[in-house]
C-alpha cells in the first residue's frame, strides 16, 4: 500500500472527493442526482403512490432515466460523490433519529424478539442463497435489506459486501417489492392472529423492511400499534451498526494476509455508533432533529438516486430469478419466525 493511500483510510471517506475530483467537476452529477430526487418527491404525491418512500421512488426513476437516456461520462463523479460519499453521511445522521432509551421502551422480551428475529433471517438468507446458488454478495444485501432496514441496510452493508451496482439495485428493488406486500397484507392478517395492539406494533415492527411501509402497516390496527411499530423498527435500524462491524471483521478475516486496500469496517458506522450515544446522552433541541430529519431524508434519496442511475436493466436480468426467490423466502421467514418468537414470548 502506498504511503498516500494509507492517508487516505485514516480519513472519513465522506469528506474525501472521489478519485480527488474538483467540487465544479461534481456539481452537475451532484445536479441531476437533485433533480432526480425532487421528481421522486414529487411522484410521491400521485395517486397510487403514496406508500412508496421517496428513496424507493427514486432508484426507480434514476433507472428508467439512465436506462432511457442514458448517463453521460461529465455526470458520472458527481453522481459518484453521491451513492458513495453523500450516502455514508446521511447514514451518520440517521443516529439523530435514535437513542438508547428507545431501546428500552420496547422491554427486554421485545429486543430480544428483535434480534433473534435478525439474526435468524439474516442466517437463513445467507445459507439459502448458498443452496439456491446465488452469489454471496447479492444474498448478503437481500438479507441485511430483509433482517434490518430495507434499502438503508443494503447501501450500509454494500461497503463491505462490496456488491456491483446492479446487484444493489437488484436487492432494493427486490426488498422494496415483498416489503411493500407485507405493509398490504400484515393489517389483514392481523385480526386472525390473535395479537393485542402491541404485539401486532412489535410485530410489524421486527418484521416490515423499510420504516415508512412499518408505519403504514402498524397504524392502521390502530395508534399504539403504530407507535409500538415505529420505536420496534427503530431498534431494529440500531442494530444496523453491529451487524456491519461483525461482517468487516468477518470481511478481514477472510483475506489472506489480513490486510485489505481500505479498512473493511467502514468509519460512517462508527461515526453512527456516536451520534446515537450523543444523542441519547445529551438532549439536543427538537428544532435541531426536526430540521436533521428531512435533510437527512434528501441526502438519503440523492444516494439512491445516484445509485439508480447507475443501474442497467439488462444486467439486473442477467442475474437471474434465483435471488428474487430468495428475496421472497426471506421475507415469509422474517414475517413467520418473528410471529413464532412472539407467540412463544
Amino acid at each position: 500500500m502506498t504511503s498516500s493511500a494509507a492517508s487516505n483510510t485514516l480519513l472519513p471517506q465522506a469528506l474525501i472527493l472521489p478519485d480527488r475530483q474538483s467540487p465544479k467537476t461534481l456539481l452537475s452529477g451532484v445536479l441531476l442526482a437533485l433533480i432526480v430526487s425532487g421528481a421522486a418527491f414529487t411522484a410521491r404525491n400521485l395517486p397510487g403512490l403514496g406508500f412508496l418512500s421517496p428513496m424507493i421512488l427514486a432508484v426507480i426513476i434514476g433507472a428508467l432515466f439512465s436506462n432511457i437516456a442514458g448517463l453521460p461520462a461529465h455526470l458520472k463523479p458527481g453522481v459518484g460523490f453521491c451513492q458513495r460519499s453523500l450516502l455514508r453521511l446521511a447514514i451518520v445522521l440517521l443516529g439523530f433519529q435514535l437513542t438508547v432509551g428507545q431501546l428500552v421502551s420496547v422491554g427486554g422480551k421485545g429486543v430480544a424478539i428483535i434480534a433473534a428475529a435478525l439474526v435468524g433471517t439474516f442466517l437463513f438468507t445467507r445459507t439459502l442463497g448458498r443452496l439456491l446458488g446465488v452469489d454471496r454478495r447479492l444474498a448478503e444485501l437481500i438479507a441485511a435489506g430483509t433482517s434490518i432496514c430495507g434499502a438503508s441496510a443494503i447501501v450500509a452493508t454494500n461497503t463491505v459486501t462490496r456488491g456491483s451496482e446492479d446487484e444493489v439495485a437488484y436487492a432494493v428493488a427486490a426488498i422494496t417489492l415483498f416489503g411493500t406486500l407485507a405493509m398490504l397484507l400484515f393489517p389483514l392478517l392481523g385480526p386472525h392472529l390473535g395479537l393485542d395492539q402491541h404485539r401486532f406494533g412489535l410485530w410489524a415492527g421486527a418484521s416490515i423492511h423499510e420504516i415508512a411501509q412499518v408505519i403504514g402497516a402498524s397504524f392502521q390496527n390502530g395508534a399504539q400499534s403504530g407507535e409500538i411499530g415505529t420505536v420496534a423498527k427503530l431498534a431494529r435500524v440500531a442494530m444496523l451498526a453491529p451487524v456491519v462491524i461483525l461482517l468487516g471483521l468477518f470481511s478481514r478475516r477472510g483475506t489472506k494476509d489480513g490486510v485489505t486496500a481500505r479498512p473493511p469496517v467502514p468509519w460512517f458506522i462508527f461515526a453512527f455508533i456516536a451520534v446515537v450515544a450523543l444523542n441519547s446522552a445529551v438532549e439536543i433541541p427538537a428544532s435541531l432533529t426536526t430540521a436533521i430529519a428531512p435533510i437527512t431524508t434528501l441526502m438519503l434519496t440523492m444516494g439512491l438516486a445516484a445509485m439508480g442511475l447507475q443501474t442497467r436493466f439488462s444486467q439486473i436480468r442477467a442475474l437471474g430469478f434465483r435471488p428474487l426467490l430468495l428475496a421472497f423466502s426471506a421475507s415469509v421467514f422474517i414475517a413467520g419466525f418473528s410471529l413464532l418468537l412472539l407467540k412463544l414470548v
